[in-house]
Formats: C-alpha cells, structure tokens, sequence
C-alpha cells in the first residue's frame, strides 16, 4: 500500500499538460472534496512567523483583506495573503471581495477563522445517543463568536465527502461554504457570519460515491411555507415570554389518573377556515378555538401533527421537519403563544406525534446522504408498505437520540402537556402488515422489534423522569401487554393507550339496526373483561370519519330523529363508561359529512337545533364528567364500576354503577338501545335513598321527546340484582339517563 501524500503535498499532474502545480489539500477545496477545508483556509501560523491567511471566493474576481489585496492561488478560486510576523489584526478580518465580471464589491468576514464550536461532551453523549438537549447542538443558531453576529450550522452526516451550507446567501453554491468534519462521530458544522434570522438555507452533500443532495435541514426548528422545501434559520436571540408558570407548576402534580380528562381532538388546519379558503393563524384560532372548547368542557385538546410536512392531504403524519411547527399558521412563536393562552385559559395542549414512520421525499430524511442514514436499508426492516413511507433505524444511537430529543423538545420549548404516539403498533411488530417472507425476524428468531421497544421505554422513561405530568398516549390496536404499565415492571411505558376494541365495537354495536342489537348485547359488555388491564382513552377519532367510513351521525340508523337519538345515547355510553374521553371536531354537533382537510368544518349546523342540541348535550356531559367524581375518579380502578345489570339483551338495556372513593356520590347510568320506551323498568340501587334524574338524552333540550323522571325516585326495600333496594325508572326510547342521589 502506498503512502498517503503529506497534507502539503503537490498534487502530481500529468507531464506537459500545462498546468499549475497546486497542493492536494487546495485543490480538494477546490473541488470540494476536503474533509476539513478549515485545514487550508483562514489563518496559519508558518515556521517562519508569518501568517498564511487563505480564502475560497469562486464568486469572486479580486480579493481584499484589511486593504490589501490577496493573490490568487494559480488555477484555483483561492486567494491568499502572507501577513509579515509580528502583525497585528483582528482574529476575524474584514474581507472585501468583487464580483466576477460584474464590478459590484461586498463585504464579509471569512467563516473560516473561527474555531470549533460544539464541545467532545456534545459528540460523546450524541454518539451514545444520550444527548437529550440535541436541537441546541445540531441545526441552526444565531449566536454572537468574538463580538461577531452570525449563525451556527451542524448536521449529523456520517460517511461523506462533503457536507456544505447553501442559501441565498451563497448562491445556492455547495463550494462556498464547505463544513468541517468532526471525526468519527459524523457531525460537520460552521459558523457563518452576518447570517441573520428568516436566512434560507439547506445542506448540500457529497455522499460516499460521488452523489449529491440538497437536503433541509433535519434539526430545523422553521421552515418555508409549502410548496418551498427550505429550511429557514429561527429568531430565538430573544425567548418566548411565557406566563404560564403556574400551569406548569401545577402539571407537575398532575394526578391525571384520578381527575378527569376529556379531549378535542382537532386539525388546526381544516377546523376553521376564512372564506378565501386560507388557513387561520394560531393568533386567531386563540380568540375563536379556545373560548369554544373552554366553553364545551373540555380538558384538553389534541392536535393533529403540527411538525412541518409538504402534503396537507397527509394531515401531518407524513413529516419532513420534526423540529419545525409548520409554517401553515405562523411562526413557533406564534404556536407558543398559542400553547400559553390555552394554559392561562385552563386547557391542556396534547400533540401527535409520529415516530413510526417518515416519508420518501428526496429533500427530507429519506436517504438523507445518498445512503440509508434515518432508515434501515433493506426494505424489510425500512419500509412500510401499506403507507410507502420509511421506518427510523432504531437501534442507530443518533437515530434514536433525534426522536427521543423531539418528544422531548416540544415539551420543552412548546409546553405540550402530552404526546400521543402515532402507529405504535407498526413499531412493537417486525411483520406488521407483512406478508411471510417480507420480514426480517429479530435476533432470536421471533417477531417482536427489540430496538423499536427500546426506544419506546427511554421515551417514557425521559419524559416522565424529567417532566413529572406530562402524558404519554399510544395509539395501540393489538393486545401487546403493559403497555400502559411502568418500565420497571416490564411495561413500555405509556401513560395511557387508546381502547381500539371498545372503539370498534361500540361502533359495531350502535351502527346495527335496533332489531338485531340483542344478538350483539356483548359487544358492549365485552370491554370489562380486560378495562383494568390498561388505562385506557375511549377514543372517537379523526380515523373513524375518514375514507368512506362516514360521519358519526351518519353511521347512525333509522331515520334522521332515530339518528340523533341514537348518537346522543352513543356519545353518554363513552361517559359512562370507565375511561378517558375524546372526540374528534366536528363529531359535537352532529357533522353529517366526513371530514375533509382541505375545508373546514360544516359550521352551519348548529343554527340547526338538533345539530345544536348534540353539541349541547356533549357540553353537558363534559360538565358532569368534571363535576363528578364518581365518574372519573377511577377511570382505571375496578373500584370504580360496577354493572347493575349486563344480561337484558333481550329489551337491549343496559345498568352501571359508577363510584369514587368514599364519601362521593355514586352515579347510576342506564340505557335503551331500542326505540321503544320502557315504563317502570326496575334497577336495584346502591343508595336507600331517593334517586333524581340528573342528565337525560332524550331532554327536549337536547332535541329528544323529553321522556324522563321528573321527580325523585323513592326506593323500595326490594331486593334486586343484588341490591337491598330498587327503584322503578321509565327509559326514554334510544336514550341514556344519568341518575344520582338526591
């Protein structure tokens, strides 16, 4: 094996070509080949005294540092200048350029007298994929070096040529601003002066076999507007001014699994839109949004993915910059302030949040240096088929580190209250929607994604260690165990997961004609066999009304006053029954149509009174929901409920007790999924008290026929169903009625 030349070496040319002589390490700057340009450019101390600065300016056809003019490196756009021993000069001179062919002269300071900036601490804990606070290393960042105003780059890119800075401020040319490498760990970063806030900019990279990407940043805390593909450098000289310390504060006592949470699941984009059809600003989603759930008695609300992502249609779940609040609706600034006066109000904000996946555009994370970096490389382990996105490398340290840290920077700089965690099930399965032999098993043979639960265990384990109340939520649909259960002992984590079965087979129940439900009694009564082994959110999501699936209402049988009668039983069902609560817009006043992301929601409704009685009915129910203990206090205890009776299919009823703990008031639910009124229906109760009628569905104020019990209902001493005493109760036709001692 030969030598490698010394770094001064003359690059040996062919004979009687006629061309210079120029050193290998200038002319791999020159073809922007060089690792480390910083080797050749900026000042170097010579044996001799001297000082050799050196600059790279292809744009440029004459060169001045502090008056004098520079030479040019024959057959190279470098120029340099010897300054004599002895001088004295600032450490970043002035430089003073001209145009090629142009004559106009500019001015700048030369970005390679700067030393390094992140620290071998940063390098270390990234490459053990234990750097939390990553975003503040990697990316874009304004800062102030030796008195000189500019911005600091970094990028993970490992095992490429090259990695450069390119923006307006460069002509987009990837030979300007080349970036140094820092060894084995695959960060390459700059300090670029006079670069300010707004500047455009991208990464340009010489992969390993000669390809080139421009490629946004993955570390980008904003972004252009779509159809722009451009990473944009924040404004953050100046912090957010939050005035929500109190919420905060209070969260961190947050006892979530005993107060009530009840959630408005919403896409900011499509809930409101001005009649240009132009997207509202979170400005004014705080002014209408915010009075409006406060108002319904909502807990929280949780929004659709807000990272930035180039397709509206994919509602956000298909990112291209995880760090990035999208451009859509203003500035991060602006989604902070929006966040803080939903806790001034008393709201929390829970956020998507999509780590299964990501998807294939060429400017993105996909093949982010002409190789596989953020995915697996074989299809078997990196792609999902049914979505044609890509799956995170899980078992990569940096990989890992890149997701762990953005759960954790929304928390931290946006003050999200909780993050439901998108597709969980794809991530937990190796053949998740694979058909045999399209999957590559683990170590030891079997089925499950070791590195991707992993990763789901450090993601609670951070969050929950660092930020005590913040929720983490999974989407899950298949019965993988624990998953709402700690880490130490052996569950993922999560805080709660969504309830898919009693989802499906709520919606399965109540879609049936009401002749037929008393063969299907058990879908509802199935969910108590396994409702303690998690803690479970009873979830009528955006998925449910979506692609042809119709519109809640819509899903509802018999004719339009059976439809609403029967959504209005369906929606007190979810109270009633143990669990947290969410709903998706739209679904609280009876949309008939299914949601669409490229509108808003059909708003006229609800001049409609039974469209706006829907909506009043789910006001009412929130308020009970949080006025009650008996009916959120366990949520995930079996204490918490019991049935009064579960067997009457026949006439399709159902009776429940729902308790808190000692010295609150029980509540008793009953329903009729029929439409046929019962008279004198008798229920044993667990107070020998009087019983009154706190909530019924079928209220005229909720646009029912308003068959009810308008007065107390005395107890017999009567034994039934296990019960001392009973009560006799008339049941509303398709109707549910809440009922609590007097």
């Amino acid at each position: 094996m030969e030598d490698a030349p010394a770094v001064n070496a003359p690059l040996k040319l062919p004979p009687g070509t006629g061309l210079p002589v120029i050193s290998a390490p200038i002319m791999r700057v020159q073809t922007g080949t060089h690792h480390d340009p910083f080797e050749v450019l900026g000042g170097h101390p010579q044996p001799d005294g001297t000082t050799v600065v050196r600059v790279f300016m292809p744009q440029a056809e004459a060169v001045e540092l502090a008056g004098t003019r520079m030479i040019r490196v024959a057959g190279t756009d470098c120029f340099e200048l010897t300054l004599p021993a002895g001088h004295s000069s600032e450490p970043h001179p002035l430089l003073k350029w001209q145009d090629k062919g142009v004559g106009k002269w500019h001015t700048s300071r030369c970005a390679y007298t700067f030393d390094a900036q992140i620290g071998e601490v940063d390098l270390h804990l990234f490459g053990e994929g234990r750097h939390f606070n990553i975003w503040r290393v990697l990316g874009a960042h304004l800062k102030t070096i030796d008195g000189v105003a500019g911005c600091q780059f970094a990028v993970w890119a490992p095992a490429v040529q090259r990695v450069s800075v390119v923006g307006d401020f460069n002509g987009w040319d990837g030979r300007r601003h080349p970036m140094r490498c820092r060894g084995a760990s695959g960060v390459w970063e700059i300090f670029i002066p006079d670069i300010g806030a707004g500047c455009a900019y991208k990464f340009e990279i010489l992969g390993s076999r000669g390809q080139i990407a421009k490629k946004t940043d993955p570390y980008a805390r904003q972004m252009f507007l779509r159809p722009e593909t451009t990473s944009r450098v924040v404004d953050d000289v100046v912090p957010y001014d939050w005035q929500d310390s109190g919420w905060v504060t209070a969260r961190a006592q947050f006892d979530w699994q005993h107060r009530p949470v009840s959630v408005y699941e919403l896409h900011a984009g499509s809930w409101r839109r001005h009649e240009d059809g132009s997207f509202y600003t979170w400005d004014e989603l705080a002014a209408e949004l915010i009075p409006y759930v406060k108002d319904l008695g909502y807990t929280h609300i949780e929004l659709l993915p807000v990272a930035e992502h180039p397709l509206d249609a994919s509602w956000g779940y298909q990112i291209s910059g995880y760090y990035a609040p999208t451009a859509r609706f203003g500035t991060p600034d602006d989604f902070r302030a929006f966040v803080d006066t939903c806790h001034q109000t008393g709201i929390g904000v829970l956020l998507d949040w999509v780590p299964a996946h990501f998807p294939k555009d060429d400017w993105a994370l996909a093949r982010f240096t002409g190789e596989a970096v953020y995915e697996h490389e074989d299809p078997r382990r990196g792609e999902h088929q049914d979505w044609g996105t890509l799956i995170f490398n899980f078992g990569r340290n940096e990989v890992r580190n890149f997701l762990v840290a953005n759960a954790l920077y929304w928390i931290e700089e946006f003050h999200i209250d909780g993050l439901r965690v998108d597709a969980v099930a794809s991530m937990l399965y190796l053949d998740y929607s694979r058909k045999a032999g399209e999957w590559l098993p683990n170590q030891y043979g079997g089925r499950e994604n070791i590195e991707a639960i992993h990763f789901l265990r450090e993601m609670n384990t951070e969050i929950h260690g660092r930020h005590p109340g913040v929720l983490t939520i999974a989407e899950e649909s298949t019965a993988w165990p624990a998953v709402s259960r700690p880490v130490e002992l052996g569950g993922l984590g999560f805080s709660m997961k969504w309830n898919m079965g009693w989802m499906n087979d709520s919606l399965s129940y109540i879609e049936k004609d009401p002749v037929y439900r008393k063969y299907q009694h058990n879908q509802l009564t199935f969910s108590q066999m396994y409702a303690w082994t998690e803690n479970f959110v009873l979830p009528l999501s955006h998925d449910e009304v979506v692609h042809m699936k119709k519109s809640l209402l819509d899903k509802m049988p018999g004719d339009v006053w059976q439809r609403f009668a029967n959504l209005r039983a369906f929606y007190a069902w979810q109270y009633a029954h143990p669990g947290k609560k969410l709903l998706f817009m739209g679904s609280e006043f009876g949309q008939w149509n299914e949601w669409k992301e490229a509108g808003q929601l059909d708003w006229v409704l609800t001049t409609f009174p039974a469209h706006d009685g829907i909506r009043a009915l789910v006001r009412d129910l929130n308020r009970l929901y949080v006025n009650e203990p008996a009916l959120h206090e366990f949520d995930h205890d079996p204490r918490g409920f019991h049935w009064i009776d579960c067997h009457d299919a026949d006439q399709s009823v159902l009776s429940l007790v729902r308790q808190g703990s000692d010295g609150t008031a029980p509540i008793v639910a009953l329903f009729n999924f029929t439409p046929v009124p019962r008279r004198g229906y008798r229920i044993g109760v667990p107070a020998a008290s009087a019983w009154c009628e706190i909530l019924n569905t079928d209220s005229m104020y909720y646009g029912g026929s308003n068959l009810g019990n308008g007065k107390p209902l005395p107890p017999e001493a009567r034994p039934w169903m296990d019960f001392a005493q009973s009560i006799e109760v008339s049941l509303p036709p398709l109707g549910a009625i809440f009922l609590k001692p007097c």
